[in-house]
């Protein structure tokens, strides 16, 4: 346990630390972004775009739309439609017993023929409420014949893309602001809602809300879900329109006139009369609603019908209405699923499995806002959080993470060639000693006084080695200690380094056959230094190295070591060559597993083997190429 704790307190939070500060810093700008109002439009769009691919739901049969369209205006000939007109289909629609008409034509100037007779149908029509514009500057006084308590405004305002999403249901008035305006809307659930004895409240959670029996209609407020200070005067609710091409049922002035219609269709309704003629360009705008009619647009009557369905709806069948969480609940929101792609990029670190784990997050975030919007009602934020986990996934926090594994196996590389390179330096030079001293033990023909020598020196060149590759990993990469002590400048050409391998380590004394050698060759061509990095240069001095010392230890019998290097065709090769008693073992060694991991990193070739009459070849080639 001690350990684990350790390992944390050592390696992951220094990784999490660095790793997570830019992502950290990204949810911070996207917050900042949003509370400036940025993320308003793209919201608004994931709003209206939920709301119209849900299902279509059943026609609205408690809300009965009667619109006066072109048919209806040329069968009268003339528009304004004439009072006498009004009147004649109101009384007829009263005759079916309606609940509640709502008059969403303005009456507040007369239209002859017929004044007198619409006068005495409103005055008469106890169930009937007419309407207003009371919001500045295009105010619209109220039919004269209808007291305050029968009139509704019909002032709705919209959104910053000119798009309706928000119904105002009650206001003061401005001349008057100890009086209370309702809408149109509200009038006519209220009026229908009453006759079944549920009537309207003041709210519990929000005392200066509404609620009609234990249906409290949620407030919106200035920065309610995806809004950012916007204008939140009066009691407002958002729209959750109802959707699909049959939405309410749709009658015609001509439809009531000659009876083609069921008379249960009007009986005890809501009936709302106003102009669906798309001359009188009486529209709202809306993405929120498919299989529109008009491209983008319902009729005003239908606004109205839309939100008093919405009412009556929420409070006799459980119909959700939109609703939103406080800001702080929202930013918690945002700030959780910010930090899932910081997790993920630190499990995964991979920047493919990263991207796929990232892609199935946003998935489950679309679906969980989706169906808290269409079972719950609940408008969760959306928008920023998918430029979060896509911009932490792709760009900040995956490539931290990728970074520093990156750093991580770099160290892990170095490390493993520090070890290689320290057991090279150690193989040419102390063992070979050493393993000249054990020969002689085992052989007992040399003095004592000699093998104390020897193991004297296997202990100076041990503290040689150790104080030479402190020396390395404190100052240049651009050293090589050779086992018979000398190092070199590997900023040197390559060819004149092949030349100090080869006098200094035929020198040694500690590698017994040497000493027999009476022929030695060498030639070296130089190769331009472009060809070779420093890294290949040390490697290919130690292969040097580690050839010569391998006939130094073990070609019996040798008389003659050929040393080259030279081009031939676009490719160089480095051969030794000697004539001593050839390959006695089978067995592939350390060196020669690194020789062959050296000529693969080249993009070369490595052979050993025995000569004929006697002898061995170690040889390497590559293609000079740029490294």
């Amino acid at each position: 346990m001690l350990r684990k704790i350790n390992r944390i307190t050592k390696y992951e939070i220094p990784i999490w630390r660095r790793a997570a500060i830019p992502g950290l810093t990204l949810i911070l700008i996207i917050i900042i972004i949003r509370l400036l109002g940025g993320f308003q439009f793209w919201e608004w769009m994931l709003l209206d775009t939920f709301l119209r691919i849900r299902p279509s739901e059943t026609t609205e049969e408690k809300v009965i739309i009667v619109g006066i369209n072109e048919k209806d205006i040329q069968k009268v000939g003339r528009y304004p439609v004439p009072d006498r007109e009004i009147a004649a289909l109101i009384k007829k629609i009263q005759s079916y017993k309606p609940r509640v008409i709502g008059l969403d034509i303005f009456k507040n100037v007369s239209v002859e023929p017929g004044s007198k007779e619409l006068l005495k149908v409103l005055k008469e029509s106890q169930n009937i409420i007419g309407i207003e514009k009371f919001l500045e500057p295009d105010r619209i006084a109220p039919p004269p014949a209808l007291s305050p308590e029968k009139v509704g405004f019909v002032d709705i305002i919209a959104d910053k893309d000119g798009k309706y999403r928000r119904y105002l249901l009650l206001s003061n008035d401005p001349e008057n602001f100890q009086n209370v305006k309702f809408s149109l809307s509200l009038h006519l659930a209220e009026a229908y809602l009453s006759s079944i004895n549920i009537n309207i409240e003041n709210g519990i959670q929000n005392p200066d809300g509404i609620r009609f029996g234990a249906t409290e209609i949620p407030i919106f407020e200035s920065n309610s879900g995806g809004y950012i200070k916007t204008d939140d005067g009066g009691i407002q609710m958002l729209m959750n329109f109802r959707n699909g091409r049959q939405r309410f049922r749709f009658l015609s002035l001509h439809d009531i006139k000659n009876n083609k219609f069921n008379r249960m269709w009007l009986e005890d309704k809501i009936i709302l009369i106003g102009m669906t003629a798309t001359s009188v360009q009486d529209f709202f705008n809306t993405s929120a609603i498919s299989g529109l009619e008009l491209n983008g647009k319902i009729y005003g009557v239908e606004y109205h019908a839309q939100a008093t369905s919405q009412i009556i709806n929420a409070v006799l069948n459980r119909r959700a209405l939109l609703r939103t969480w406080s800001e702080q609940w929202e930013y918690a929101w945002i700030i959780t699923w910010g930090l899932i792609p910081i997790i993920i990029g630190r499990l995964t670190q991979s920047l493919w499995k990263n991207l796929f784990a990232v892609s199935a997050s946003s998935i489950c975030l679309i679906a969980i806002a989706y169906l808290s919007l269409i079972w719950l009602g609940l408008w969760i934020p959306v928008a920023p959080i998918l430029v979060i986990v896509g911009t932490n996934a792709v760009g900040l926090s995956a490539f931290a993470f990728y970074q520093h594994d990156q750093a991580l196996k770099s160290k892990i590389n170095e490390r493993q060639y520090t070890i290689e390179y320290t057991f090279t330096v150690i193989h040419n030079g102390p063992l070979q000693t050493l393993a000249n001293a054990l020969s002689n033990i085992r052989t007992q023909n040399i003095p004592q006084e000699k093998i104390i020598l020897q193991l004297e020196r296997l202990n100076r060149e041990i503290r040689e080695i150790g104080d030479f590759l402190k020396k390395e990993a404190l100052n240049s990469e651009e050293v090589l200690r050779l086992g018979s002590g000398l190092s070199l400048d590997l900023s040197k050409p390559v060819n004149e380094l092949f030349y100090e391998v080869f006098s200094s380590t035929l020198q040694r004394d500690d590698l017994k056959y040497f000493s027999d050698i009476k022929v030695k060759t060498r030639s070296f061509e130089p190769v331009d230094d472009k060809y070779l990095s420093i890294g290949f240069k040390r490697e290919l001095c130690q292969f040097l190295e580690e050839s010569l010392c391998n006939v130094g230890k073990h070609a019996q019998g040798v008389k003659r070591i050929q040393v080259v290097g030279k081009i031939n065709q676009g490719c160089y090769s480095l051969s030794i060559k000697d004539n001593g008693c050839g390959i006695k073992s089978l067995e592939v060694s350390k060196g020669t597993k690194q020789s062959k991991a050296l000529a693969n990193k080249l993009s070369g070739k490595f052979i050993r083997r025995s000569i004929l009459p006697k002898g061995t070849l170690c040889e390497i080639s590559w293609p000079l190429t740029k490294n």
